[in-house]
């Protein structure tokens, strides 16, 4: 089974996110997402950056796709989407339909991705017929509506296995909010927040995180313990969202689990928060169920 590295949701400066990059080439995974899916005012890497990148990291062996935004708000924005289809060197993850429709005139393979909201197999029928050659379902998506999707031939399923969930996008910025700026003065403030800002309730527990215009879980989503499972659920790549600590040693425990290296120290030391897998077993999100056998 294949790893992934997601694309990364938050906003870090220019030189963390290319030390970042620069390790990745380095770990076990096959798979790389490189491009910035949230917000259009995060500058400090532009396309040519990510080219390079992609460049560097197809070089050192990995399959590169880039990411594009997921709300697109103004004609820069699709003036930047329109670039990452021209590029026409590596597949797109499409994470709007616009994107889709462009991919598709462009004769550019892409990935479904996870904001397509694909529920049902008629929808994931059309996209592969556009040139789809993978998808990842909604984060939503329970065990067993996955695994009775119809996926047509040649198409991998890629499954969101770890990260702070990428819940809503709205055109706030609920980070400026916090601090009351406006979206269009933000000062930038998301670069304060490496992880996301966390929300929590008056009981003090996670709610959830905020991340520029993007609502996130709370707790940290992983199915590291459920491994096993993902195989019946026909399931091809395990995606892994960027943290931005120990993602290195994060990447090392899946590449191990899913190599069937039973007994590793638990994940939950190197978690951002606490971590939760409701949605997967078709329960409320936050909730948790630990593994029986550590992994």
């Amino acid at each position: 089974m294949k790893l992934s590295l997601g694309p990364l949701l938050y906003y870090w400066s220019r030189e963390d996110t290319l030390a970042f990059y620069e390790q990745a080439a380095g770990w076990p995974v096959d798979v790389v997402y490189l491009g910035e899916t949230v917000c259009s005012r995060r500058h400090l890497m532009r396309q040519a950056d990510w080219l390079a990148l992609a460049d560097h990291l197809s070089a050192a062996g990995k399959e590169v796709v880039l990411s594009s935004q997921a709300l697109i708000e103004s004609e820069s924005d699709l003036k930047t989407l329109r670039k990452q289809v021209g590029q026409g060197r590596y597949a797109l993850e499409a994470n709007d339909f616009g994107a889709v429709r462009l991919c598709a005139e462009a004769g550019l393979p892409f990935v479904a991705g996870p904001t397509l909201n694909v529920y049902n197999p008629d929808t994931l029928a059309m996209l592969a017929g556009m040139g789809a050659r993978r998808w990842v379902p909604p984060v939503e998506m329970p065990r067993d509506m996955l695994a009775a999707m119809p996926v047509p031939p040649g198409v991998e399923t890629e499954l969101f296995a770890y990260g702070r969930l990428p819940l809503a996008y709205s055109a706030r910025c609920f980070t400026a909010r916090h601090y009351n700026l406006q979206k269009d003065d933000c000062q930038f403030k998301c670069l304060e927040h490496p992880d996301g800002l966390a929300m929590r309730t008056r009981e003090n527990e996670e709610f959830l995180t905020l991340n520029g215009i993007q609502t996130q879980s709370g707790k940290v989503h992983t199915l590291a313990h459920r491994l096993e499972e993902l195989p019946g659920a026909g399931v091809d790549v395990v995606r892994l969202s960027p943290q931005y600590r120990h993602m290195d040693r994060v990447v090392a425990h899946f590449r191990i689990a899913l190599d069937g290296h039973p007994g590793r120290a638990a994940l939950d030391t190197l978690l951002p928060g606490q971590p939760c897998d409701g949605y997967w077993t078709g329960r409320a999100g936050l909730d948790y169920q630990a593994a029986t056998t550590p992994t």
